[in-house]
């Protein structure tokens, strides 16, 4: 199957997202420190399981989107919102916005990328 420009675009924003949770994870394993208003070190392993099993899901869902899958778009709509909740209980349990705004922005603007009729059509969810 021809592989729309939509299609494509998605595929690189859940590249980009994978990387980006890969960095999270390895921030909350306390290799690299938080920047912003103080430079510290945290560590928590379940913060850091749970961002390194979002980017391995990313990574399997870039996969799902380059070979144009039909389940792709609702799996990523999925994750997407799933992705969300977690920057929010990231922001609400201590964390700042500054850790997760990237995450957050490119998680909302996939979310509203994959409802536009196009991209939607490009998978056949009409």
């Amino acid at each position: 199957m021809e592989r729309p420009i939509g299609v494509t675009i998605l595929a690189i924003g859940a590249a980009l997202l994978a990387v980006i949770n890969g960095i999270i994870m390895i921030r909350f394993l306390g290799f690299l420190p938080f920047l912003g208003p103080l430079d510290v070190r945290v560590f928590n392993l379940w913060y850091a399981f749970l961002y390194g099993l979002l980017a391995y899901v990313w990574a399997w869902l870039t996969g799902m989107l380059w070979n144009v899958d039909p389940q792709a778009w609702l799996f990523l709509a999925v994750i997407v919102v799933f992705n969300l909740c977690i920057d929010f209980v990231v922001l609400i349990t201590g964390g700042t916005w500054y850790d997760i705004n990237v995450s957050v922005i490119l998680n909302g603007l996939l979310l509203v990328y994959i409802m536009l009729p196009g991209v939607r059509s490009a998978f056949g969810t009409d």
